[in-house]
């Protein structure tokens, strides 16, 4: 059973979208277009995720939507196993953002905590180099199979808008979030 559960990296994919949004329905092309593969090889997966019963579908007259099955006999071990995978990108993640500059304050919210609101998944308060931040976050946009978003203010500005009760900040400090590195707040 276990191969067919894991064996291609479209496969890899799916399972990271069903098993991290379990209330989700999912239809053929939207899958396609999220995880960036052809929807052949999408269609077959999904039908060998469906053959395991992984997966369910279930028709509203025009489209088939799919979506995980809660009640399969491995679903806690697959999704504890995906997000154990996910940790371990953060991790490594956050250990290369260390290491492009001179950093302050780094913070993983929105993506990395659930935090749909958040306007950025990544805040960095100091000084980096652009360049390689930028080539890191398309590296680990990969990983991730989405777009990560990040913001760079300089120490002066982060004062100045946490001063001011920015909205934007605002919302970051006030949610769920993983302080990575900090040397503003823990004086």
């Amino acid at each position: 059973m276990l191969d067919h559960i894991f064996g291609s990296r479209t496969r890899v994919k799916l399972l990271r979208i069903f098993l991290t949004n379990p209330n989700n329905n999912y239809y053929v092309r939207e899958l396609t277009r999220k995880i960036k593969e052809r929807i052949n090889s999408v269609r077959r997966e999904l039908e060998n995720l469906e053959k395991i019963e992984l997966i369910t579908h279930h028709n509203d007259g025009q489209k088939k939507y799919y979506r995980v099955n809660a009640n399969f006999i491995l679903y806690p071990e697959l999704k504890a196993l995906i997000l154990k995978s996910q940790l371990i990108v953060e991790r490594s993640l956050s250990n290369s953002l260390k290491q492009i500059g001179q950093i302050s304050y780094l913070v993983l919210t929105g993506i990395f905590t659930g935090v749909p609101e958040a306007q950025t998944d990544i805040l960095i308060v100091g000084k980096v180099n652009r360049l390689k931040l930028k080539r890191l976050i398309q590296q680990f946009s990969k990983d991730f199979d989405q777009r990560i978003r990040y913001t760079v203010m300089s120490k002066k500005e982060f004062e100045y808008r946490n001063d001011l009760t920015d909205k934007f900040l605002y919302t970051i400090l006030e949610n769920r979030k993983i302080v990575v590195a900090d040397k503003i707040f823990a004086r």
